[in-house]
């Protein structure tokens, strides 16, 4: 692989399920600052394959419909995801880097995401913890600036 193909693709993506992924992309532009590159709709009106981007990396979306509940909508009725939420780490999430944590912070809050956490200082540098409106968790880290 060439260099340039490398800045341009991420080597990976996280792949996330959501019972909305119209409402899922619109607060993701919103609250976390992600970018549409891509919306693939079906006849049936349901998004069958999405892209965000933020920064070099990115994040596919899809609107599954076979029974698919997001964390929030699944701990109503399920004592073993409401035990597993019931925390404010991202156990199942994206991480993503962010260049200024507090004005991100800010943002995510006023656009309505459920703050898991307040900005965190430690090892990894400056971070907070977050979920979407269907429960899916995200870290958001500003590591230390290169000694």
């Amino acid at each position: 692989m060439t260099e340039t193909a490398t800045t341009q693709v991420p080597t990976f993506s996280p792949m996330l399920a959501y019972e909305n992924a119209g409402a899922a992309i619109a607060f993701l532009t919103e609250a976390f600052g992600f970018t549409e590159t891509m919306r693939l709709v079906g006849d049936d009106g349901r998004i069958g394959h999405a892209e965000l981007s933020y920064g070099n990396g990115k994040i596919m979306l899809v609107d599954f419909d076979r029974g698919y509940q997001g964390p929030r909508h699944h701990a109503e009725t399920c004592a073993a995801a409401r035990q597993w939420l019931d925390n404010p780490y991202v156990v199942n999430g994206v991480y993503v880097v962010v260049e200024d944590v507090e004005a991100h912070f800010k943002r995510a809050e006023a656009a309505g995401a459920t703050m898991l956490s307040g900005i965190e200082e430690g090892v990894p540098g400056k971070l907070y913890r977050a979920a979407d409106p269907e429960g899916q968790r995200w870290m958001f880290n500003q590591p230390p600036a290169p000694s």
